[in-house]
């Protein structure tokens, strides 16, 4: 999310903002994904749940993103504004699928082991 925030960051400051206000979308749904999830941060299964609950909203400002930042610029900092998004989008959802079988593993070892002390 830091990265998302830093291309929030890139994207509210830019001039091109004023002449093409669609790029705030991006910039409003990344700043309402970090506050969700900054909340939940020492508490593993809640950030998952959260992040699972936004991933999609934080996906399509993306895709939205990914067409309204070249007829917005040109600029090789938009381009990569572009690229930098898709890959958090991505890296978050591979997060999702880590965090959710390391917590799996986490229970069916508790589970073990409260089996084995009911013997």
């Amino acid at each position: 999310m830091a990265h998302a925030w830093m291309v929030r960051t890139f994207v509210k400051h830019s001039d091109e903002v004023e002449d093409f206000p669609e790029l705030m979308h991006l910039a409003r749904t990344v700043f309402d994904v970090a506050r969700a999830l900054e909340t939940r941060l020492d508490e593993p299964a809640r950030y998952l749940h959260m992040l699972r609950k936004k991933i999609g909203r934080l996906a399509r400002a993306a895709e939205q993103f990914r067409t309204d930042a070249p007829q917005a610029s040109g600029h090789m900092n938009f381009r990569q504004a572009v690229v930098s998004m898709d890959a958090c989008v991505e890296q978050l959802r591979e997060l999702l699928d880590e965090g959710d079988a390391a917590l799996a593993q986490e229970k069916n070892r508790s589970e073990h082991a409260a089996a084995t002390e009911e013997e």
